[in-house]
């Protein structure tokens, strides 16, 4: 088996970085809320109960690393999941922690059992 380390190591960095911008649990709820629908920065604000302005960041945060995607339709921005890979990462985490219905018994635990 041939490997290359060198396209490895790019691979586990830029999975790394995606990882790092998933590990806050105000952008874990907003992305959420994205792969049930598009949604403004103030139904996300009123959604989660913080400002807009620290919504906005969140989503900067989440655009810079291909996460989120913006759209302007007349003055309001709407935002959504940005790419196919993005959604399948973030379709497992909603159906394992997002669901209403999740059952605890699925959720890994800190000590990484289930």
């Amino acid at each position: 088996m041939n490997i290359n380390v060198g396209l490895m190591h790019k691979a586990a960095g830029q999975a790394s970085e995606v990882l790092k911008s998933l590990a806050n649990p105000h952008r874990l709820m907003i992305l959420c809320q994205l792969i049930e629908a598009e949604r403004s920065v103030g139904e996300l604000a009123a959604f989660l109960d913080l400002r807009s302005s620290t919504v906005s960041q969140h989503l900067a945060l989440l655009r810079r690393d291909g996460l989120v995607a913006a759209r302007r339709d007349g003055q309001t921005i709407w935002y959504g999941i940005a790419s196919e890979p993005a959604a399948k990462i973030l379709e497992t985490l909603f159906l394992l922690y997002c669901t209403p219905c999740a059952d605890s018994s699925n959720q890994v635990t800190s000590s990484g059992t289930g």
